[in-house]
C-alpha cells in the first residue's frame, strides 16, 4: 500500500514539476510577461507597455545598432512623455503581424502601435484611436516611361498573392496583367529583371524601398486608404487611457509633430 501511495505521489510531484515547466517554457517564448493596466496602475508603476514592429523599415524597425527605430517607435515615446512625463517610461515589445491584436486582447500589452489597419470586423475585439497615418495601396517603379497609373495599361503589375491588391489595380486599371508573387523580396527580384513594370502594395513598406534605393518612384494615385491606428483594450475601466491616447493624437495632427516625424522619415504624406 505505502509503495503504491509513494509512486502515486511521486508521479503527482513530477506531472507538477512539467506542468511548471512547461509554464515557464511558454511564457519565456512568447516573452509577453507584462500585462494591460487602467491609466492609475499605468501612472503608479511609471511605464507603459507597447507592442511595435521591429522588420518595418521607416514604422518599427531595428538600427545597426539593434535600437528600435521608425514613426511608430517615435509615437510610443512621445505618448509615454505626455502620459508619464518621461520618453524612456515606455517599455516596447516586439510582435508578429498575427500577435498584433491578441497581446491587447489577451491584456499581454497596454497598447500596440503596430502597423495594425482599424477595420469594423478587428473593433469587434478591440478599441482603435483616431489615425495616426493614413496608409494605403501605391504603386511603385524604376521605369522612366511609367509616370502615371493610365501608363501601366497593358503592362505587367506583380501583387502579392491573395492580397486585397488585387482588386485594388484590377478596378484601376483594368488592362494590366497581374502577376502573383509571394513576397516583397520577389517583387523587388521582378521589378529588377524587368519582368514586371511596377508593383503595388502598402506606401508605408514602398517608402522603405524609395528611401534606400533612388531609382524607384511612387506613382502618385493612392488606389486605397487604410488608417492605421492605435490598438487599444476595450472595457470601461479603460475609458481614461483611450481618451488620453486619442487628445494627444489629435494635438499631434493640430500641431504638425505627426506630419514632421512623416516626413522625417521618408513616409509618402497623405495626412
Amino acid at each position: 500500500m505505502n509503495n503504491g501511495c509513494n509512486r502515486w505521489q511521486i508521479i503527482s510531484r513530477l506531472h507538477l514539476i512539467l506542468s511548471a515547466i512547461i509554464i515557464c517554457f511558454m511564457i519565456s517564448a512568447t516573452g509577453l510577461v507584462a500585462s494591460a493596466a487602467e491609466m492609475p496602475e499605468i501612472q503608479r508603476r511609471g511605464y507603459i507597455t507597447v507592442a511595435v514592429k521591429d522588420n518595418l523599415p521607416l514604422l518599427g524597425f531595428k538600427d545597426a545598432d539593434g535600437k528600435l527605430q521608425g514613426l511608430e517607435i517615435d509615437l510610443a515615446k512621445r505618448l509615454a512623455a505626455d502620459l508619464l512625463g518621461k520618453a524612456d517610461a515606455v517599455k516596447l515589445q516586439p510582435v508578429s503581424n498575427r500577435d498584433r491584436l491578441s497581446v491587447v486582447f489577451n491584456h499581454k500589452v497596454d497598447i500596440a502601435i503596430a502597423r495594425v489597419t482599424a477595420t469594423e470586423s478587428r473593433s469587434r475585439l478591440v478599441s482603435f484611436s483616431v489615425p495616426y497615418y493614413m496608409d494605403g495601396t501605391y504603386l511603385i517603379t524604376k521605369d522612366a516611361t511609367v509616370q502615371q497609373i493610365n501608363d501601366l495599361a497593358k503592362r505587367k503589375i506583380a501583387v502579392l498573392n491573395n492580397s486585397s491588391t488585387i482588386a485594388e489595380v484590377r478596378y484601376y486599371i483594368p488592362k494590366a496583367e497581374l502577376v502573383g508573387v509571394n513576397s516583397y523580396q520577389e517583387a523587388q527580384a521582378a521589378i529588377e529583371n524587368n519582368s514586371v513594370a511596377a508593383f503595388a502594395a502598402d506606401g508605408s513598406l514602398l517608402s522603405g524601398w524609395v528611401r534606400e534605393h533612388p531609382q524607384y518612384r511612387l506613382l502618385p494615385t493612392k488606389l486605397s486608404t487604410a488608417p492605421l491606428s492605435v490598438v487599444m483594450p476595450k472595457g470601461l475601466q479603460y475609458d481614461e487611457l483611450r481618451r488620453e491616447i486619442n487628445e494627444a493624437i489629435a494635438r499631434y495632427i493640430a500641431q504638425g509633430w505627426l506630419k514632421e516625424r512623416i516626413e522625417y522619415w521618408g513616409l509618402v504624406n497623405s495626412q
